[in-house]
């Protein structure tokens, strides 16, 4: 299987150029990446369980579905393309905001990422892909940011830093389903 690329990109999420991913883990390079959180009726999120085999943070949990644009898809069509491959469902999906977050790894990789935030809505029970994904479950928002203060261990690291900046932006807008 070809390792994908990155797209590199400027503070200003501008293409500067194109990259295997994990050497811009390993240069610690800005890349353009995708964060979706998905909710519930009850206003709960899906969290993810990430696959034993994953090269970093295996078994840890994070939000519903995070990864990488690839060279001419818009943000929403990688997000379509990456929640149906890790979690075997389709939803819309809606563009919250981005924002930019370095976070170094144990093993000397780096996420230094231009990401972009988006939310969808699903009531449903995933197919989880288990090359990817090892379990999943529901949580609300408010159980989210007492467990993350009780046991930040479990969590990756990216998911504490994009939680929060999430938690805030719902925070000050009112959140109406797609």
């Amino acid at each position: 299987m070809k390792e994908e690329n990155v797209i590199l990109v400027n503070q200003k999420d501008e293409q500067i150029g194109l990259m295997p991913k994990l050497e811009a883990h390993e240069k610690a390079l800005l890349h353009r990446a995708f964060s979706i959180f998905v909710l519930n009726d009850k206003n709960e999120i899906m969290l993810q369980q990430r696959a034993n085999q994953k090269y970093h943070s295996p078994l840890l949990w994070t939000n519903t579905c995070c990864s990488h644009q690839r060279e001419g898809e818009t943000n929403i069509q990688a997000g379509s393309r990456r929640l149906f491959e890790e979690m075997g469902f389709k939803t819309g999906l809606k563009e919250l905001f981005h924002f930019i977050y370095k976070a170094p790894f144990d093993n000397g990789l780096t996420e230094h990422e231009l990401d972009h935030v988006m939310i969808g809505y699903y009531n449903d029970e995933p197919k989880i892909n288990s090359e990817e994904v090892e379990n999943w479950k529901w949580m609300s928002i408010e159980d989210v940011v007492k467990d993350i203060q009780l046991q930040p261990e479990i969590y990756t690291i990216w998911f504490k830093i994009i939680f929060d900046e999430f938690y805030h932006f719902l925070e000050e807008h009112k959140i109406s389903n797609l």
